[in-house]
């Protein structure tokens, strides 16, 4: 079985719900407490064994690849003054020499086309897909998690939460087969359904490890609902021809392309924190008797 060495991470996304906040800044270098959201993205890979980070941009994005980079007159200044355990903690989140990709998404065309837009980078190997609004809170990441049910399974894995019933009309739902290696097997695979016509209530939330056969399939997908290439629909083709399975995630997801999702995201990794955590739950209490 090939080693899973890539991810990508689509970050060519608007942030329309953030505006103006997104204006000129990417809603991905947005921060929760002290850290830009797609830092949690690639911490959580990396933890995985990730070795190449592929970004999926578009205009006005430079300022990722920028984050990124070694900045050489920042660590100087913080040599200096003596700033050692900030300057340590950069030097830790810094991918090395070689370890970032980046390519263009030119058009708008959703999250199929974002994925096909990195076929060249990945090259003929399985890959991770990272969504970059989802962050995620467990004592092991979620994709660290994934990687041990697809050593055993091979094929694809998928993560999926538990929703309410009647919410299922907003997600994309799997069908829970037969239990293996601490995954299952997937039966079904329906985007949006009616809680009538839900194969079950597992939601897929933005974490997948998928085989390269995906980019032919992307490369011949039709349009799909508000024009765009839809990533469900070639999933589904290729569910025909190579197996899927899931991985039952029981951490907290937040979204971080939602404002609701934001705030929440930053109250709990805030409360993670020690030296966070009872200032924060003092501001919390107090806002509550107002």
């Amino acid at each position: 079985m090939t080693k899973l060495r890539k991810a990508v991470f689509p970050v060519a996304g608007l942030g329309t719900r953030f505006l103006p906040a997104t204006k000129a800044i990417p809603k991905e270098m947005l921060t929760v407490v002290d850290k830009p959201v797609i830092q949690y993205v690639v911490d959580e890979a990396r933890e995985a064994g990730i070795e190449h980070f592929i970004f999926v941009t578009g205009r006005n994005k430079a300022v990722i690849e920028d984050h990124f980079d070694i900045q050489v007159e920042l660590y100087d200044t913080l040599e200096r003054r003596g700033k050692n355990e900030v300057l340590q903690r950069l030097h830790g989140m810094q991918p090395q020499p070689g370890q970032t990709s980046f390519t263009r998404q030119q058009e708008p065309l959703g999250l199929g086309h974002a994925v096909w837009c990195a076929r060249e980078l990945v090259g003929n190997e399985p890959f991770a897909l990272l969504l970059p609004d989802m962050i995620m809170q467990a004592p092991k990441g979620c994709l660290s998690q994934m990687v041990e049910v697809f050593e055993k399974t091979g094929g694809n894995v998928v993560s999926v939460e538990e929703c309410e019933p009647s919410q299922t009309h907003k997600y994309g739902i799997v069908g829970r087969g037969d239990d293996v290696a601490g995954g299952f097997e997937i039966n079904a695979m329906v985007e949006k359904p009616k809680p009538e016509d839900a194969p079950s209530n597992f939601y897929i939330n933005g974490r997948y490890i998928l085989q390269p056969a995906i980019f032919d399939l992307l490369a011949q997908q039709e349009r799909g609902a508000g024009g765009e290439i839809q990533l469900t629909d070639s999933m589904l083709t290729l569910m025909q021809r190579q197996p899927f399975h899931g991985y039952h995630f029981t951490g907290r997801t937040f979204d971080c392309g939602s404002p609701e999702g934001f705030v929440e995201a930053n109250l709990a990794f805030a409360l993670e924190r020690p030296e966070l955590r009872e200032h924060v739950l003092r501001v919390v209490e107090a806002s509550g008797r107002s």
